[in-house]
């Protein structure tokens, strides 16, 4: 089965984002569990807590369904000393937010190097920093996103994140998300049948499908290889020919969160009965 949904706002608390996921007939969703802004922010109450779990249970979210994704902020690669401990900090409060909620996964973008560090050496420090925070929280995956390798950023080639799944202790809590518009941005060719198998294969042969925690299913604005990321609504984009009836169809994406970062919410509702004709 396809869970489908979107990025929803948590305005007022993250106990309106099964509220807001509801309303567009989502049968998933990511949410920001605090302001992404902001380097800290107040704890989680436990009205709030109560309330979020309360109401994913009344509209039938499990935690499988859910896809949170941290702060924007956080490097967990950087190269500065100062950067690199607030990024590792603001991290593990993301997580423990997450296991505060009953959440089981966290969805990031591993890091940047920001010219000042080799690629080898900002993988290692992302892979650590990874490690430090699952020793420290219990039953959520940290979830690593792939990028369009935009300016600094790592984790736009498969083998960039497998070195860092390589690096991680815990392998049971580590996983992936793919970003459709990043991927293509990337160079990998998934607007065709012969291309979207090609490219899934190497994700198999590289990454393996067994780590896929989550999907951000976005069309794009920018061509193959471009290493730019702007999303465009579904259909709206380069790749709307094959790709989203592909995928939809296809079962290796079954039982995960498949995540609309679309830039127009007001067509979210549209989108996602779209997609769940597709998946039909």
């Amino acid at each position: 089965m396809k869970y489908i949904g979107a990025h929803v706002s948590a305005s007022g608390g993250v106990e309106n984002a099964p509220l807001n996921a509801n309303a567009i007939g989502a049968t998933a969703f990511a949410l920001f569990t605090k302001n992404q802004r902001q380097w800290v922010a107040p704890p989680l109450t436990e009205r709030s807590v109560a309330l979020f779990k309360e109401r994913c249970e009344q509209f039938g979210y499990l935690p499988k369904q859910i896809l949170p994704h941290d702060s924007y902020l956080i490097n967990l690669g950087s190269p500065d000393d100062e950067g690199l401990k607030k990024s590792r900090e603001a991290f593990l409060d993301e997580m423990k937010r997450c296991e505060q909620l009953g959440l089981d996964r966290l969805n990031f973008h591993p890091g940047s190097h920001l010219n000042k560090i080799s690629e080898e050496a900002c993988l290692q420090r992302i892979a650590e920093s990874i490690n430090m925070a699952l020793d420290k929280t219990q039953g959520v995956t940290a979830v690593i996103e792939n990028t369009a390798g935009q300016g600094s950023n790592l984790g736009n080639k498969f083998e960039q994140i497998r070195y860092i799944i390589d690096r991680v202790e815990d392998k049971t809590r580590v996983g992936v998300c793919i970003d459709t518009c990043h991927t293509y941005s990337a160079g990998y060719d998934i607007a065709t049948p012969e291309a979207f198998n090609e490219t899934f294969m190497q994700f198999d042969n590289i990454i393996g499908f067994n780590y896929l925690r989550g999907i951000h299913l976005n069309d794009t604005k920018k061509p193959l290889a471009s290493r730019v990321d702007r999303h465009e609504s579904i259909g709206l984009g380069l790749l709307a020919g094959d790709l989203f009836s592909l995928l939809m169809r296809d079962e290796r994406f079954d039982e995960l969160p498949i995540i609309l970062e679309t830039p127009d919410d007001t067509k979210w509702a549209e989108e996602i009965a779209y997609l769940k004709s597709l998946a039909e």
